[in-house]
């Protein structure tokens, strides 16, 4: 039976909800001007989020709804480029050589002689990012490709719509049949230095710079997790086109995608001749450091489309474009010592001191040597003479040591105990870095331990920010969590701008802290390896604080999904006297929620589930909980050993999958059903169904 047809009254309010959304997410996103509440912009989502589900007939790629992250995907299907993205040639030579050597190229190839007029390009600056194709078709994003080989790229189409900053829809009264954009994703520095303030509060894992944030970020199998990434976009160029036609310049493409709705960077020119590209190079070297976004260059490109036409192509390299990086910038100094230091999160890091080295600008004493395995790698000891490089605003490091004739130092060997507090600084398997266990006792870890176990999703301290916990651990006042309990308004008024209003609120912000959750209580000690999830784990399996301090590494590992990593962080965590003292100080201070564990229902204990496509009225997340809440595991993919495939609209290759092994399928409402029941026999469900 065919489908009923749209309301016409719904279908206005689906366009109304969709044209607000739009609007306020380019006011939030792009001009850094919200005018609407988080709170009010969520409730319209659901709205239309609601509206889509109960007719799907309406639901286009150009929804708001589509952005939004979730799903794995098992692999990325391969994308043909009609048009190749080809790589540009790099010219690597300092100031205005670079420049003008290929201003003579391109008058050369031209045939233009002295008398001839300065040839005309775009200048626009080399983006330190992903390259990624958009293709719109009828002004619609349709499919999004990484460059791949420059022939054959890979499909992350539902990855980059979760990047705000990319339209969802061209705005353009009459698109084009087929535009195809070329960009660069990339990562802003204070996003980026966000982002790992955020990750490193709540203990996770620290991206290692922009660069390989946005690449690693827009080949997630997990959709989900690429929405939580603050990624951008540039576009600079064009692929296959149909049905638009194209201004005579590059200058002038720029300006129409920009017209479109894409962003594209403000930072570029159009120059005349060798003099004005060398002049611009100069320009934006000067201003590297103070952009908002990382570059390793600029690109010069001839601008007339015609005359790159003339020019062509040679090999796989457009012989009208070139890319005129700004050279890593090294010197040569002496290594005078190697020194450890001991970052916030524990990890050491040698650093090798040096004899003061002017290069790149500033005057360099001190360079990182990584981790350990990179200074038996380059072989870095006292006294060696060693090539330091320094670009950019990257920390200057060692790349290489110039061989000597004479005798060399015993080599450089990590210590086995923290520098700081004499902690162990064990290695874990499949990590570069040793790390002090120290934890809450470490002087070089206590500020940022402190701020994660006020943190709003562990003990939830309101008030009790980076600011006053470095002036509360600068003045002796606090040097354990347990301390924190102890502040009183007096002791507080030594602080600096802490008025008797604001101390008398932060001491009823830490009295009300007092009564928690076991599960707050267990993520908030910042045991490396354990996050919310596995704190919560860890609260039902035990039921109290005393039987998990005192587990065993092999108890440990019978709590669902933790694994040998996890349960040694664990134990080496409750295995230094000073975290045992901690944790006995906090007891006397703190009351937690004890679970009766006989009386916490599991009725899927043992059972895995796999979610795909999208459910009527649970988000990924609801489903997620309330399979947790009652004992089951939730995976990412679907094997031999899933019992259920709980499957919603538009189920892609999982649901197949499952299919073909013969695997339970559920809908919403069975999985419903299946919570609601209690009966113990769903153990053995679990073990028929392998």
């Amino acid at each position: 039976m065919p489908a009923a047809p749209l309301p016409a009254d719904v279908a206005e309010r689906i366009a109304t909800l969709r044209r607000e959304l739009d609007h306020h997410s380019r006011l939030y996103y792009e001009l850094d001007a919200p005018v609407l509440p988080d709170a009010e912009y969520d409730r319209l989502f659901r709205e239309l989020q609601s509206l889509e589900d109960q007719y799907p007939e309406s639901r286009s790629p150009d929804s708001p709804t589509q952005r939004v992250g979730g799903g794995r995907l098992d692999e990325f299907e391969p994308v043909i480029h009609v048009v190749p993205m080809l790589s540009i040639r790099t010219e690597t030579e300092t100031g205005p050589a670079g420049a003008t050597a290929f201003d003579a190229r391109i008058r050369r190839d031209l045939a233009l002689g002295p008398e001839d007029p300065p040839v005309e390009y775009n200048a626009e600056l080399k983006y330190d990012g992903l390259a990624i194709s958009l293709r719109y078709e009828d002004g619609v994003l349709v499919r999004a490709a990484t460059r791949g080989d420059g022939q054959t790229g890979e499909d992350v189409t539902r990855n980059i719509r979760t990047i705000r900053r990319i339209p969802l829809r061209l705005k353009l009264s009459e698109p084009p049949a087929v535009l195809e954009v070329r960009g660069e994703v990339y990562m802003a520095l204070a996003e980026f230095e966000a982002f790992n303030r955020r990750a490193e509060a709540g203990g996770e894992k620290l991206l290692v710079n922009p660069r390989n944030a946005a690449a690693g970020s827009v080949r997630q199998l997990d959709s989900a997790i690429t929405a939580r990434r603050p990624l951008s976009f540039f576009a600079y160029g064009l692929g296959e086109v149909a049905g638009w036609p194209l201004p005579g310049t590059q200058s002038g493409i720029l300006d129409a995608l920009a017209a479109a709705g894409l962003p594209v960077c403000d930072e570029r020119t159009v120059a005349h001749g060798g003099e004005a590209l060398a002049a611009f190079h100069s320009r934006v070297g000067e201003r590297r450091a103070s952009l908002p976004f990382e570059i390793d260059g600029v690109v010069y490109k001839v601008n007339s489309l015609a005359l790159q036409a003339r020019l062509g192509f040679v090999t796989r390299e457009p012989r009208f474009a070139v890319a005129h990086k700004f050279p890593p910038e090294e010197g040569v100094t002496e290594v005078l010592g190697i020194e450890v230091q001991v970052g916030r999160t524990g990890a050491l890091t040698p650093v090798a001191r040096l004899r003061p080295l002017f290069v790149g600008g500033v005057t360099v004493t001190n360079a990182t040597l990584h981790n350990e395995d990179e200074v038996a790698r380059k072989d870095v000891r006292v006294g060696d003479t060693v090539v330091v490089r320094r670009a950019g605003d990257v920390i200057p490091e060692v790349v290489r040591v110039v061989p000597g004739d004479g005798l060399r130092a015993e080599p450089f060997r990590m210590p086995d105990r923290c520098p700081v507090c004499d902690s162990l600084a064990a290695r874990e398997e499949g990590e570069a870095a040793r790390r002090c266990v120290g934890g809450l006792f470490c002087e070089a870890q206590r500020k940022q331990a402190l701020l994660h176990f006020a943190s709003r999703r562990a003990m939830d301290i309101e008030g009790l920010g980076e600011k006053i916990v470095d002036q509360l651990v600068d003045q002796g006042l606090v040097r354990t969590p347990a301390d924190i309990y102890s502040l009183t308004r007096e002791s507080l008024a030594s602080l600096e701008r802490m008025g008797d209003r604001s101390a008398e609120n932060l001491v009823a912000a830490v009295d009300r802290s007092r009564r928690t959750t076991l599960q707050r209580l267990v993520f908030a000690l910042g045991i490396r390896n354990v996050g919310e999830s596995t704190a919560r784990d860890l609260a039902r399996h035990f039921g109290d604080l005393p039987p998990i301090v005192e587990a065993s590494q092999e108890a440990l590992m019978t709590v669902p999904d933790v694994g040998p990593v996890v349960a040694r962080s664990i134990r080496e965590f409750f295995d230094q006297e000073h975290n045992r003292e901690v944790v006995t100080a906090l007891s006397a201070a703190v009351q937690w929620e004890r679970i009766a564990v006989e009386s916490v229902p599991r009725p899927l204990a043992g059972v895995t589930f796999v979610l795909t496509g999208t459910l009527p009225t649970l988000t990924r997340d609801e489903a997620r909980a309330k399979i947790e809440q009652a004992g089951g595991k939730v995976a990412g993919s679907v094997s031999a050993k899933t019992h259920y495939v709980v499957a919603g609209a538009e189920a892609g290759s999982k649901l197949e999958k499952a299919q073909s092994l013969g695997i339970h399928i559920l809908d919403e409402a069975g999985l419903l059903e299946l919570l609601r029941q209690h009966d113990k026999s769903l153990s053995a469900i679990a073990k028929e169904t392998q």
